[in-house]
């Protein structure tokens, strides 16, 4: 635990492939600024988060989400003495152009407009996708999670700008990075990544910042944790995880993954390690009903007012795309 009363639970579910899973309580905790590959879709149920986004501080209370786009950089704090509590849901760039193609119109790289949505029903419908994973409801899972996705495209959607490498000091900031990933356990110095380069070091540094938010060695820092978690997720352990990306040694590497990640290396892997992702794109709701049909119950869809919905009910009203198979018509 980060601080008195904290926790978190950071996993996959083997029938959302492409996803991970967050809950959380934080009080004390600061998230670094850093990336995700994937997108940040949290869902505040309790406190404010603040988190600096592009520049700006931004603020999500209960009933809103704050959303990150891929490669954002950002932080995260409590904005408020009681902290915050939240579920995520993170998938990947492919998860959601895939629902984006299906149930938009947009066009390009499908992503996040605005980084804090208001908007409680959207909140409901994430917190539900994680109560039906925790059940073991496929259908319901990945039913409630296209339903969100496509509620939050449509209301907060749009073609994310494709990153400018033309001018000078952006191709050394993507050489450089390049440089960094290939000499991640044993990286050069600011002075000596610069003359390689053929630049000075703070020219470099200004470069570097333009393009990916933060200084090479907090994009190092990032990235060095990003290749932790795939070893993790692979099967090595924590200490020999350390090593081969870098880190002094595993107590190094348990500063920084829980820093980013929320959770120490050894809680993510155990929570994580027994799940196989398939190798494909998420079910069709259709086809997660044949291979769930025994084990799942569908009800008609009802939200009363002031109550969240079970996980096995299907949620009605405007959370629905309207080519979403069994949504209400009307």
């Amino acid at each position: 635990m980060a601080g008195f009363g904290e926790r978190a639970r950071h996993w996959r579910y083997a029938e959302l492939p492409g996803v991970d899973l967050l809950r959380a309580r934080y009080v004390r905790k600061t998230f670094v600024r850093h990336t995700h590959e994937h997108f940040v879709i949290a869902a505040i149920a309790d406190g404010v988060e603040v988190f600096h986004h592009r520049g700006a501080d931004q603020y999500a209370g209960a009933g809103a989400l704050a959303l990150v786009n891929p490669d954002t950089a950002h932080t995260g704090r409590a904005g408020v003495p009681e902290g915050w509590r939240y579920g995520a849901v993170y998938p990947s760039p492919e998860v959601v152009a895939g629902i984006a193609a299906e149930t938009t119109s947009l066009r390009g790289t499908p992503g996040f407009v605005r980084p804090v949505l208001d908007d409680p029903y959207a909140v409901a419908l994430v917190h539900q996708v994680l109560r039906a994973a925790d059940e073991g409801n496929a259908l319901a899972a990945d039913t409630l999670l296209r339903v969100a996705v496509t509620r939050l495209l449509r209301e907060n959607g749009g073609a994310l700008p494709q990153r400018d490498v033309r001018s000078a000091g952006a191709r050394i900031a993507v050489r450089a990075r390049a440089v960094l990933e290939e000499r991640m356990a044993a990286p050069p110095t600011l002075e000596q990544l610069a003359a390689d380069l053929g630049v000075g070091p703070f020219a470099l540094l200004r470069a570097f910042r333009g393009v990916y938010g933060m200084p090479p060695h907090t994009w190092l820092t990032d990235a060095r944790v990003r290749r932790a978690r795939q070893l993790l997720d692979a099967g090595a352990g924590p200490a020999s995880a350390a090593v081969e990306v870098g880190f002094t040694d595993q107590s190094h590497l348990n500063r920084h993954f829980t820093r980013i990640v929320g959770v120490p290396p050894g809680s993510y892997q155990r929570e994580r390690k027994n799940v196989q992702d398939s190798p494909g794109r998420l079910l069709l709701a259709s086809e997660a009903w044949q291979t769930n049909r025994q084990r799942s119950q569908i009800r008609t869809p009802t939200v009363e007012a002031g109550r969240t919905p079970l996980s096995s009910e299907t949620p009605s009203g405007s959370g629905w795309p309207s080519d979403c198979p069994g949504s209400p018509s009307g």
